[in-house]
């Protein structure tokens, strides 16, 4: 039988190192290149920046599934803690910006 959990870290594994060998690979090529700049070199940004934004997208849409359903039989239980479970709720698409940003600044 399949580990889900064992599965999910390994694609998530795999993914996070490619997004970060992509993206040394592109400013690595980039300090090289002459002032042409070459079509591998934005092929390889694009490919980075477009890695970073979808791995860390994936991984929050992860952790808010996880949050929202473990939130909803919190709240039917005690519903005095409803600001906590919002809070949590909102704290993975810190996850999101922060992939965001990152991809700007390896197109920047």
């Amino acid at each position: 039988m399949i580990d889900k959990k064992k599965t999910a870290k390994l694609v998530f594994g795999a993914a996070f190192l490619a997004t970060l060998m992509g993206a040394a690979t592109a400013f690595a090529a980039e300090t090289t290149a002459t002032a042409a700049v070459d079509w591998r070199v934005s092929a390889a940004k694009a490919m980075a920046a477009g890695l970073a934004m979808s791995v860390s997208a994936l991984a929050a849409g992860y952790a808010q599934a996880k949050i929202g359903s473990a939130g909803a039989g919190t709240l039917a239980e005690r519903p005095e803690v409803s600001i906590w479970v919002i809070t949590l709720q909102a704290l993975p698409e810190v996850i999101v910006l922060l992939g965001f940003v990152s991809a700007i600044m390896i197109n920047g």
